[in-house]
């Protein structure tokens, strides 16, 4: 195994194991992990990887392949100084997890990890998130920690939001944990609770295409921060826990009781609640056989991230307007929004046209070339070596 060969040279002897974690792509609940509500995505096959061994003198040393942003050096800390800001960059995500686990009262000493990613970093597909997850397996199994799989996702969120400094939801890391080959992850985000949904597109026909438009985004830059806040300030000035607890018979008569507060405000209560019945309405649409009804919802949520949420950008709206013009039965953007990848359901015999008219509208528009490419449900974080 590569990364093996690549460990034994870089630190002097073979790892102790080999883990992967994958990168996920949302098909539907965008914005409302964080507001404890329902989500629906699939893992990638793009994964991190890691090899790792254990060090008995409390030193971390981490090292990347190829992850952007990685100088090619090791990155040196000990754990015992590990705290919020004491690592920037790439690192922070694999250290802070090593911090997370610590602090909880976990048992982890010090590491020797390095790391290869083929999930694209910026593109809105979890590559942090795949980090902080694979580095979080390693580290349970080698340590002898026990921990379950929700467990080590709430683990890696905490090292991503304490540590690195961005309060994402828990949805990347559970999708990166939790989810199975040839299904999407159904996920309430309150209780962490999920169902594995059948999800064979190709058997009905169909395909659901990723869009990179090659825009890269940076949620520590403040803008999803301020989404967050907006929520959190509606859901006090309702009364409630959280978005969750507002259905969407209620919405009107929670905006009417909004009027005072900010249209930002609004606007964020306006979207999670009718995100969080988006979900539910794709999910009874999957179950009962009629997947392609789905596209006509993910529209409707690309209207309200655009519209509502203000989370867009021109090159996303460019993709879903192309694509569904092109014949496309749906698409929105994905992930975190201000760039990043779109996802796109159409007939498997149109997606050649649609991607081509994508990449036409592209350099007509003087964008760069996005890449796509079709998401099939993959695995989630394993060993792998």
């Amino acid at each position: 195994m590569r990364i093996a060969a690549e460990f034994d040279a870089l630190y002097g002897a073979r790892p102790e194991g080999v883990w992967a974690a994958p990168g996920r792509v949302n098909l539907i609940g965008e914005y409302t992990d964080f507001n404890e509500g329902f989500v629906l995505p699939l893992a990638l096959p793009h994964t991190a990887v890691a090899a790792v061994s254990r060090r008995d003198d409390g030193v971390l040393r981490l090292h990347s392949r190829d992850i952007e942003g990685a100088a090619g050096g090791v990155v040196q800390a000990e754990v015992d100084a590990l705290a919020p800001g004491s690592v920037s960059g790439w690192a922070a995500y694999p250290a802070g997890v090593v911090w997370a686990l610590r602090d909880a009262g976990h048992a982890v000493g010090g590491a020797d990890i390095h790391l290869a990613s083929t999930v694209p970093t910026g593109a809105g597909l979890s590559s942090s998130a795949a980090l902080e997850v694979v580095t979080a397996l390693a580290l349970d199994e080698l340590y002898g920690l026990g921990l379950g799989r929700p467990a080590l996702a709430v683990l890696a969120q905490r090292a991503e939001n304490a540590f690195v400094g961005v309060p994402c939801g828990v949805m990347d890391q559970m999708a990166s944990a939790c989810a199975t080959e040839g299904h999407a992850l159904f996920l309430d985000t309150r209780d962490l609770s999920f169902r594995q949904v059948p999800f064979d597109l190709a058997a009905d026909g169909l395909r659901l295409l990723v869009v990179d438009t090659r825009v890269k985004h940076a949620l520590g830059d403040g803008a999803y921060a301020e989404r967050r806040a907006g929520c959190e300030a509606g859901a006090r000035a309702l009364g409630v826990r959280t978005l969750r607890d507002v259905s969407i018979a209620q919405l009107d008569d929670a905006l009417r009781k909004l009027e005072g507060e900010t249209e930002a405000v609004r606007r964020c209560v306006r979207h999670v609640v009718t995100d969080n019945d988006r979900v539910a309405r794709v999910i009874a649409l999957l179950d009962g056989g009629d997947p392609r009804a789905v596209g006509a919802l993910l529209v409707e949520g690309h209207t309200s991230l655009r519209d509502d949420l203000r989370v867009s950008s021109p090159e996303l709206d460019l993709v879903v307007e192309t694509a569904v013009g092109a014949g496309a039965l749906g698409a929105r953007m994905t992930g975190g929004g201000f760039g990043g990848s779109a996802v796109v359901l159409v007939e498997s015999e149109r997606a050649d046209a649609v991607s081509a008219a994508v990449t036409g509208a592209f350099a007509a528009a003087g964008y760069g070339v996005p890449g796509i490419f079709a998401a099939v449900p993959a695995a989630g974080a394993r060993r792998v070596g």
